[in-house]
């Protein structure tokens, strides 16, 4: 349980600082690119309106027709060339005097394609391209973007490979410091399993004394309603006890596990046939399928106490006369234990993983009636997750409509 919950806060930590870092590199390099094409598109704008060039300058200004954002230089490290067409998309003239990469031939190429894809602006390659009315005429004019996009693009990987970096180490360190923030929660899991495990020891004494003595004073008095009522709660705290040091010993042990191979199949069979009687004598219809031969690594009397605790939870809790089936069977690489029984109605779906919480029940009122005290199933669980497995329920419909509750098992083979 502690490892989980260190891993967890592990994986939730790096989730969020993974999506944090996402939106900010993401939200930098969109504004950055961005400003990238507003910049060509501003240019763009400027030299749709002067026929494809800039304004000549005039008078001593310094800046002539040049927009106050733009540098008085600009004019001269900019790299541009336009294609003025025809309303019949026919070239009318190439001006390709302000760039060196393209001549005539290959601008009137770029036109084509603008004019193909029929789009008033965009990219063609690392040209920023838009598309302006002359009259009748049409003119396309092209900047070249290649060394801002080169910037942009530099930009884009820095921040991503300074972000997967800082990613990386925060990992390191959040591993590191992750033992010692969930310190206090492991020490207080360590000390509520010892309390259990003590007080269920210190507890076994008293009752032993308390089931003798009604015994002595039943041979001396003889039978009656006040005994017997002091015998059947002493051999149920009895099991409550049992049951909780059980469960304590099932979660220390999941890492010092004893494993061995075993007929999986026939212990399974062998559990199920025990519970044949009491089906009978409740009039409850019990269908076993056991796939033969199948093994398991683990601990035997383990499994065996878990397909008790599974089938006796069956009996206990379904509705008279309705049937109880138990499945083994093998899928892929794992082995399925299926347990089914009837229900007196479906089990909300949210309530389901709380079968396996300590005491948790569907209906409270139904530990008078039974007998149970809610820790078969939480016992069921650290068994199955001692072997590696996982215990999911299910509640549904048969195919006569009835509800029925599925608990399944898989373990890995």
């Amino acid at each position: 349980m502690i490892k989980k919950l260190r891993l967890k806060l592990v994986a939730l930590s790096m989730a969020a600082l993974f999506a944090l870092l996402a939106g900010i590199i993401a939200g930098m390099n969109v504004i950055n690119y961005n400003a990238v094409v507003s910049e060509a598109d501003a240019t763009l704008t400027l030299l749709a309106k002067n026929g494809g060039a800039f304004p000549e300058f005039e008078g001593g200004g310094g800046k002539g027709g040049l927009p106050p954002h733009m540098s008085p230089e600009t004019p001269y490290e900019t790299r541009y060339f336009s294609v003025l067409l025809n309303e019949n998309g026919e070239v009318l003239q190439t001006d390709t005097g302000r760039i060196k990469a393209v001549d005539s031939e290959m601008a009137i190429e770029y036109a084509n394609l603008v004019v193909s894809r029929g789009a008033e602006r965009g990219f063609v390659e690392h040209y920023r391209f838009m598309r302006t009315a002359e009259g009748s005429s049409a003119r396309i004019t092209f900047l070249d973007c290649g060394r801002s996009l080169e910037s942009f693009r530099s930009f884009l990987l820095v921040s991503v490979g300074m972000a997967l970096a800082g990613y990386l180490l925060f990992f390191f360190v959040i591993l590191f410091f992750s033992g010692k923030i969930i310190r206090p929660v492991a020490e207080s899991y360590e000390k509520q399993k010892r309390f259990i495990t003590d007080a269920g020891h210190e507890i076994k004494t008293p009752l032993t004394v308390i089931k003798a003595d009604a015994d002595v004073l039943e041979m001396d008095y003889g039978e009656n309603e006040w005994l017997r009522d002091i015998q059947k709660q002493a051999a149920r705290l009895t099991a409550l006890t049992n049951d909780l040091v059980s469960l304590s010993r099932m979660e220390e042990a999941k890492d010092a596990l004893q494993r061995i191979e075993f007929p999986f199949s026939d212990v399974v069979e062998e559990a199920a046939s025990s519970f044949q009687a009491l089906a009978q004598t409740r009039d409850m219809p019990f269908r076993v399928h056991i796939q033969p031969t199948l093994s398991l690594t683990g601990d035997e009397k383990a499994i065996h106490q878990l397909v008790g605790i599974l089938l006796d939870n069956a009996l206990k809790y379904s509705p008279p006369k309705s049937a109880v089936s138990l499945t083994l069977e093998r899928q892929g690489k794992t082995a399925r234990l299926s347990v089914c029984n009837g229900t007196e109605s479906l089990i909300p779906k949210e309530s389901l993983p709380l079968l396996f919480e300590r005491f948790y029940r569907t209906d409270p009122s139904r530990n008078s009636q039974t007998g149970g005290h809610g820790i078969g199933l939480s016992l069921a669980k650290a068994i199955v997750e001692a072997h590696g497995g996982r215990i999911q329920a299910r509640s549904d419909k048969d195919p006569d409509g009835a509800p029925r509750l599925t608990i399944t098992a898989s373990f890995p083979l």
